[in-house]
């Protein structure tokens, strides 16, 4: 379950100016969403069952297996246990969906031409192998897989080929998630659990386990992920901050909504999110040390020290429009 986002102070400005808040790219780039259903461009579509025979192929298609079944070769249940990168059985493309190619849920296509580029949690340029080590680390609980491996290659060369014919650096429409109206309020935890098991638990089970596609220890990974507990993503994960997981919830959930036509209302959004987020999850340490610019901190990372004076509460669950403009406000906020 990888799940990358940049720097969200663009979407900031966005909002004080009173559009919908966009959901900030995958893998780090602040790219926005065109609201519910007013996309114009004609969406990638690369088949790597296409492509010649040859060691190009093979490493694609490594590196697609990689990216959907990633508990099978580098999960903690593996056999090799030099291979257990992965601390959880989660897949990419349980937030990626659809080997990263669904359009407005998350995908990989036209990521690979935007990098390097500036990440806002390390204050650097990054590569986007280096960001495929935090997903590691973060989304996906687990170590940082080598640089020059088999693995890393193979999924390089998978986000590659999902870019096939996009032009380097564009900011393809359909990545991340679509906008979502800001709250006025706080998003209600309690009201998101009546919401959880209306919409969610039947897929997820009620205590948010999941359903595996086998017994444990067999590496197969699930059906349904787990939303929370041991065997899901750590609270160092992109998918961890509220506006990231309810903007992708609404467009994507329940499992087969079509972004254009969601089920869930933006309230519901984020009120289950909220309950999502505030179950117990494995812990990642020196999350302090994360955006070291506090001014380019995401307002909803739920984890201090920030720049202004709202309290952690408030940064968790909202309202976010005063944090927002709080941001805008500072010096050092970007521009």
């Amino acid at each position: 379950m990888a799940v990358w986002y940049g720097p969200i102070s663009g979407v900031g400005m966005r909002a004080k100016r009173g559009l919908l808040l966009g959901l900030v790219l995958v893998l780090g780039g602040a790219v926005v969403a065109t609201a519910f259903g007013q996309t114009a461009e004609v969406w990638p579509q690369s088949d790597v069952d296409k492509m010649p025979a040859g060691p190009a192929k093979d490493t694609v298609l490594y590196g697609r297996k990689l990216f959907s079944e990633t508990y099978s070769v580098i999960g903690p249940e593996v056999r090799d246990t030099a291979m257990r990168y992965s601390g959880n059985n989660l897949s990419c493309q349980n937030c990626h969906l659809q080997g990263g190619t669904q359009k407005f849920a998350i995908p990989m296509v036209g990521v690979y031409g935007v990098f390097p580029q500036y990440i806002a949690r390390e204050n650097e340029v990054r590569t986007i192998e280096e960001r495929v080590e935090g997903c590691m680390e973060r989304s996906m609980n687990g170590r940082a897989i080598p640089l020059g491996g088999k693995e890393m290659k193979a999924l390089v060369a998978y986000i590659q080929f999902l870019s096939t014919g996009v032009p380097v650096g564009k900011a393809v429409e359909g990545r991340g998630s679509p906008n979502l109206p800001l709250l006025t309020r706080a998003a209600d935890p309690k009201r998101g659990q009546a919401v959880f098991m209306d919409k969610c638990a039947l897929c997820h089970q009620e205590n948010g386990q999941g359903q595996r596609k086998g017994a444990p220890g067999e590496a197969t990974g699930y059906v349904y992920p787990p939303l929370w507990g041991p065997d899901s993503f750590n609270d160092g994960a992109g998918m961890h901050r509220l506006i990231t997981s309810a903007s992708f919830i609404r467009a994507n959930m329940p499992f087969g909504t079509h972004y254009d036509k969601p089920d869930l209302s933006a309230e519901d959004a984020w009120d289950v999110a909220a309950y999502i987020n505030s179950q117990p999850r494995p812990h990642r340490d020196h999350l302090d040390a994360d955006y070291p610019n506090r001014a380019r901190k995401p307002v909803d990372a739920p984890f201090p020290p920030y720049a202004d004076k709202f309290t952690a509460e408030q940064h968790q669950y909202g309202p976010f429009q005063p944090l927002l403009e709080a941001q805008n406000a500072s010096p050092q906020a970007p521009r």
